[in-house]
Parts: C-alpha cells; structure tokens; sequence
C-alpha cells in the first residue's frame, strides 16, 4: 500500500515539475500531536510516531525521525520502500543536505506551506540556494492524492472557569497587548492552539487528548478576532465574548482576512505585525501583504503562559493528588496480580492466556482507575506500557498485534497521564515484574540517581534547562553510557503535555531561532532520564516538578524543584550501595511525603500496600 502511495505522489510531483517533495508532521498550528485530518507524512510512509519528516524523490524515499523513534521507524518502514534515517546520529545528513547531493543544480523541491514554519523553510531555502536548488512553498501535495482522508472535525468549545484559569481573559488580553506594544507592534497573530486556549480561557476538543480548538487570532490593541467554527460556542459563550471584546469569525476566513491587514486612512495601527517564526507556518507569511511590516519574535502569549499562576499551580497539586491516588491503587493492584499470575506462561510472546495480563490491558486498567477521580476528563496521551524489548522502544504503542503478555520477570515501562479540569499529568514508573538481573538493576538505579540529581537542585535564577540537564545526565555519562531524548519538557495546566519553550536538554537553545527561557517561579517540566538497550528492555523514571524558590535558609536568588507527582519509585529496582547517602535520604523523604500525602485518601489494603512502597531505604537493603 505505501509503495502505491509513494508512487501516486511521483506522479503528481512529476506532472507539476517537481523533483522533490517534503512531507512535516505538522498541521497549519505547528502543533505536536496532530488531528486524524493532518497525517500526510504518516499515509505517506506508515510511520505513526508523533515526529519525522519524510522526502521522495522520483527515486528515493526517506523519514528523517529522532532517537525517541528509530527502533519503531525501523519497524514500521520495513518493506514500504522508505529509507530510515537516524535524525541526530553522528554521520546522518540533514534534510537539505542530502536532497542537494541527491538532486541537480536547478531542481524544484516542493513542501506544502502550511505545514512547515516560517524558521524552518528559511533554513532550508537557504541550504538549497548553496547547491542550486529552488523551494517551492506551496499546495499540500499528498493531501491531492489522499483519496479518503478523515475531515477537520469541530467539536464544542467551552468556557474554561476562573477558578481553574485563574487570571480573567480580558486580563489575559490586556497583558499580551501591552507585551505587543513593547515589541513594537500593533497587531499579533497567533496559530498556535495552545495559546489561543490560554488566552481566551476557552478549552475544546479537536486533537485526541489534548483540550484545544482548530482556531487563529489576529489580536489588536481594542479587538480580538477569533478564527473558529461560530457553530461550535453556545449563544451564552458567544455573548460573554462579544462582552470581553472577542469577535467569532469563521475559521476559513483567516488566510483571506491576513490579505486585508494593511495601512489606510482609519487603521494605521494595523501595519506592524507580531508574529514568532517558530510558530507560524510559512503560508501566512507570504498572505500578508507587502505593506505590513513583520515584527518576528517568540509569542508573548507563550512566554506568559510557561508561567503558572498561584491558582493554575494549586490546580496542579490538586490534579496531581488525584492522579497520585489513581496511580497507588493501580500499582497494587499490578503488583499482587502479577504475583498470583507468577506460575503462568513466560508472556515473552504477542498475545495471552484468557485473563493474562498484557501491555494493553493495564494501560486500561490505569484508565479505568483515573476515571473514577474528581475533575478528570481524558489521558493527556496514549498510555505506553511497554515490556521486555518493547520498552527499548522510547515512544512504543501496543497494538492489538504487538501487544506482549506481561512475563513474571524483569521490567514494565509505564508511561502515561492524565487530563483534568485543574491541570495536566505525566508520570513515568519502571515495574519490576518479578526477578530482575543484576545490571537491570544497576541501570535502573543509574537513572533514578540522575533523577533525584535534577529533583533536588538549588541553583541561582538565570538558568536554563541547558545548564541544568548535566546533573541527569551524570550518573550515566559516568558509565559511559547516555539517553538521547530531552530529559524535561514543559506541561501545560489543562493543556497540552508538551509545552513550549520550557526544554531540560544539552542541545537547547542552540538551534536558530530557539527561544529556551531561564527557569522562574510557576514554571513545570517533566524529569524523565532514561536507559534503553535495544532488543532487551528500557527503563525511564519520570515526575513533574513545579519551580519554585529555593529555602530562606540559603543566601541570594535561588530556586529548586517542588515535586507534584506523588507516586512511589519501585524499590525492587533499586540497588542502595550504588547510591549516595544523600540520595537515599531524598528518595526517603519523598516517600514518606507520598504516604502522608496520598495514604489519607486510601482504603485499608492500598494504604497497607503504599506503607511498604514507601519504606525507607537502607544502604545495606
């Protein structure tokens, strides 16, 4: 099937005068997760991963995707054609790169314009002027030649209540304006779904798990012009923003309104326009008229939005105590049903006895428990259960044919989250199973030492994730071995799980265009240091931490962590002489905060449970 595709698309590619055509994962917002309607790069190659970006050629085929996917890449692509490249590895070429040593001088590349950012089409125009080749920013091509593609779907947009927003829309508003005006603007467009929720105090639907609404906003000093489906707000909803100043026009309209953003006699504030690079695809670059003058900076909204406000940070400690609850009770149940499983077959195959546990099943066991707490509404993504090799894979789904019985034995990576009215959750657990070798658990306890190392830092205001990623990285390194993937990244409060520009990573910030911040009070980021060895087993500890400022007792501008997540690490996993005594004494007083934090809510037998979970730890256990 991918092979007819690909060819389908040669031939239009051929029919247009096209030597070349990229394929982002991104739709027009430059969102992360995409809608069903805006899989183009994943009908084209097979690949489901959330990140990749695929080129053909008249001859040749490629998905250029992170280190999170190569083994699953490596997987998917078998057979279709497409050539896997290991975005990131010593040796891999880029994009540009590669098309200009693989096409002749005067070639036509094409990517559609609405899938690719501003940034990243004059990167790559750029690289492809140095060999002779031109980029065409166009028509979305695959779209053309995708015969059944899912429609955009709208579904209902909702007032998001103060009491979890904390801060009015109309306060929200009057702060980007006064953001804008310092920047020297007038006018601010934003695409970008997530912020548009924030700053209208407004939640939907349109992407699985994620409470965002298709929508853009061109934003002036004395209007809001809101891009959405009018059908989609209620008449009370649409009132309250005709209230606060907030005009609904069609979300079709956009591209043509962009059209008519230039100076007259009446609106001379409307010539200088806002609008960060990063997030703005290229097509609305090129449908602004010549006349308005393009203010290119990070988006204000943005900024402000990374900065969680007192009740968004209460929000977020209440949500993490549901969550806390749904995961302990979890946990036991997993741990004394895999006991009484123990003498059942090794699961090291796909499929299962009746009643065996499988990844599948206790990723629907976790839901079933999340369900029954206060204010949840849906995962905040799609739970990875992964075991045995599976696990190696950073960013595995079970399907109904990878889908592995759990075997009584070594280890079961559980990456998951929730999604409520007060804030977002992401947790990660590594599960003994049963018996672990001696190096699973002296990996496993290398990467919680990494862990706790980020946890519990004190450092002074004014550093980035950049600075601060060494500290998880260490205990590895000091093996010598490593992880590829970021070790944080921001989260947003009923939002979406990944949020920018907050980023715990060596290489950010240094790529063109980066907009990673300095750490401040209100700021959450993932602490998720892993190891994975391919074919064998992965091991990731994970919990959201909430910056905050460090204790009166140390002198000057310092800040640390506060850990929301309150859920036990698996002891099983642990080897105590590899770690330090001020290690144990940390990863102790977290316990014992789980347990009087999460014990209270809990019946006898799980509080029983979480009692010997959250046992001190000894250096000579």
């Amino acid at each position: 099937m991918i092979p007819q595709r690909i060819q389908s698309l040669r031939d239009l590619m051929c029919r247009r005068g096209f030597s070349a055509c990229i394929v982002p994962t991104a739709d027009p917002h430059m969102s992360e997760y995409v809608s069903d309607h805006d899989k183009s790069r994943q009908y084209i190659t097979g690949f489901t991963g959330s990140a990749g970006t695929a080129v053909i050629t008249d001859t040749e085929a490629g998905l250029w995707t992170d280190s999170r996917y190569w083994l699953q890449a490596a997987d998917q692509l078998e057979g279709s054609g497409v050539r896997l490249f290991q975005d990131g590895a010593p040796g891999t070429p880029s994009i540009g790169a590669w098309l200009g040593s693989h096409l002749p001088r005067g070639a036509a590349v094409c990517v559609s314009g609405t899938a690719v950012s501003r940034t990243e089409a004059l990167h790559l125009e750029q690289r492809l002027q140095k060999t002779g080749q031109k980029l065409d920013i166009g028509p979305d091509l695959v779209a053309e030649i995708y015969s059944d593609r899912p429609p955009l779907d709208h579904h209902a947009i909702v007032d998001h209540p103060l009491c979890y927003a904390g801060v009015s829309r109309t306060e929200k508003i009057r702060l980007t304006v006064s953001d804008m005006e310092a920047r020297g603007a007038n006018a601010l467009i934003l695409p970008a779904l997530d912020d548009i929720a924030w700053l209208l105090n407004l939640r939907g639907s349109d992407i699985p798990m994620s409470p965002v609404f298709f929508a853009y906003v061109i934003l002036t000093a004395d209007r809001v012009r809101l891009y959405a489906e009018p059908s989609c707000f209620s008449g009370d909803l649409q009132q309250k923003l005709a209230e606060d100043h907030v005009t609904i026009l069609p979300y079709d309209r956009f591209y043509e309104d962009l059209g008519q953003l230039q100076a007259t006699k009446d609106q001379l504030e409307a010539t200088k326009v806002l609008l960060d690079p990063r997030q703005c695809n290229a097509m609305i670059f090129r449908s602004l008229p010549d006349s308005v003058l393009r203010v290119e900076a990070p988006s204000p909204v943005m900024l402000r939005k990374c900065v969680k406000n007192s009740v968004e940070m209460d929000g977020i400690r209440a949500a993490h105590l549901q969550d806390g609850i749904a995961m302990c009770r979890f946990l036991r149940w997993l741990k004394e049903s895999m006991a009484e499983d123990s003498g059942s077959s090794s699961g090291m195959t796909s499929g299962s006895a009746p009643g065996q546990l499988t990844e599948r099943s206790v990723a629907q066991k976790l839901l079933e428990f999340r369900s029954r707490q206060d204010l949840f509404v849906e995962n905040s993504f799609e739970t990875i259960a992964a075991c045995g090799p599976h696990a190696a894979i950073v960013h595995y789904t079970a399907t109904e044919e990878s889908d592995m019985a759990l075997p009584p034995r070594g280890l079961l990576l559980l990456d998951s989250g929730g999604q409520y009215l007060n804030g977002t959750t992401d947790i990660t657990r590594t599960i003994a199973l049963g018996p672990l070798t001696e190096n699973e658990k002296r990996l496993f306890t290398a990467v919680l030492r990494g862990h706790i190392a980020l946890a519990k830092a004190v450092f002074p205001r004014g550093l980035t994730g950049a600075e601060l990623d060494i500290l998880a990285h260490q205990p590895l390194w000091q093996m010598g071995l490593d992880y590829g993937h970021g070790t944080g990244h921001g989260v947003g409060a009923y939002l979406h799980v990944h949020e920018d520009p907050v980023r715990i990573h060596w290489s950010a910030g240094r790529k063109a265009g980066s907009t990673l911040p300095a750490f401040t009070e209100g700021m959450l980021t993932s602490d998720e240091p892993g190891y994975y060895e391919a074919g064998q087993f992965g091991i990731r500890h994970e919990n959201l931490l909430l910056c905050v400022g460090a204790d009166d007792r140390i002198s000057g501008d310092f800040l640390c962590f506060e850990p929301v997540t309150l859920v036990p690490f698996d002891l099983d996993g642990i080897l105590p002489e590899m770690m330090q005594p001020e290690e144990i004494a940390w990863l102790n007083a977290y316990h014992e905060r789980v347990y009087r934090t999460i014990g209270p809510h809990l019946e006898k037998a799980d509080r029983a449970w979480l009692r010997e979970a959250t046992r001190p730890l000894r250096e000579t256990d």
